[in-house]
């Protein structure tokens, strides 16, 4: 401040971490304003979870549905935030000279996609809460490690994030809008969500579950309900699919 008692400006970019958090929360505001976005991420996770554990569709072995399907839907539940939304979104952001117009801004490139990042792990982490509670009035009954189940859902959504990625900064919005959505039904339907693998056939499961979110749904089932220990060979193929997505969108994501 001045002898006059005004104040002196002091121009320049906020703190890194403060224009990280900033960006974070609005990601993550319009987001959960974006109802084609909840419909993805909240309510058919939802709708699938109450519905196949109220109703005998699907054979799911032995004990309660729930504790079968629940596993499979936090699964699903990470695919539809890291993956199918973020890369909607991202590619639109593309299309429309967003993403260019934060590149030139003081956010670093970087910074602007750890951003991303945190906000979906912010929206992961409200679906989780919502549908664990759902879970568990539909009487599911949880047990395993729980650095397991959280090591699992790190590398899911590294995994994911990393191929939404590469999907948004390859292919034009309305390809990356067909291809996620479709994607995720394939993934939904053959990954092991609400199918168990084992319904396939053999050459089929051998395909399958190398998928990522074959690898993440069985993982959290070996843990959340058969009480397994660390799933190495799931945690190992969700990290081949962490590295090369991610390495693949750092080098191949086009800006503009």
């Amino acid at each position: 401040m001045s002898a006059a008692g005004t104040y002196t400006p002091k121009p320049g970019a906020a703190p890194l971490p403060r224009m990280i958090a900033a960006q974070a929360a609005l990601e993550t505001k319009m987001l959960l304003r974006n109802g084609e976005q909840l419909l993805l991420t909240v309510v058919i996770p939802t709708l699938l979870l109450v519905l196949f554990s109220a109703v005998d569709i699907v054979d799911t072995g032995k004990g309660e549905a729930v504790d079968f399907l629940a596993p499979g839907i936090l699964a699903l539940a990470v695919m539809s935030t890291a993956f199918t939304g973020q890369a909607i979104a991202t590619g639109f952001e593309r299309r429309y000279g967003v993403l260019k117009r934060l590149g030139a801004s003081p956010l670093p490139r970087w910074a602007l996609m750890a951003a991303k990042t945190l906000s979906v792990l912010v929206t992961e982490v409200l679906q989780i809460v919502l549908l664990t509670l759902i879970a568990f009035a539909l009487g599911w009954s949880p047990q395993g490690n729980p650095f397991a189940v959280l090591l699992l859902l790190i590398l899911g959504t590294a995994a994911f994030s990393g191929l939404g990625l590469l999907m948004a900064g390859t292919l034009k919005a309305e390809a990356t809008l067909a291809a996620a959505n479709l994607v995720f039904l394939l993934l939904l339907v053959g990954g092991g969500v609400i199918v168990p693998l084992d319904k396939f056939p053999d050459a089929a499961q051998s395909v399958l579950g190398l998928l990522p979110i074959s690898a993440l749904s069985d993982g959290l089932r070996d843990v959340l309900q058969d009480g397994a220990g660390m799933p190495w060979g799931n945690l190992a193929i969700l990290a081949v699919w962490a590295v090369l997505g991610l390495g693949a969108a750092g080098k191949f994501f086009r800006w503009e």
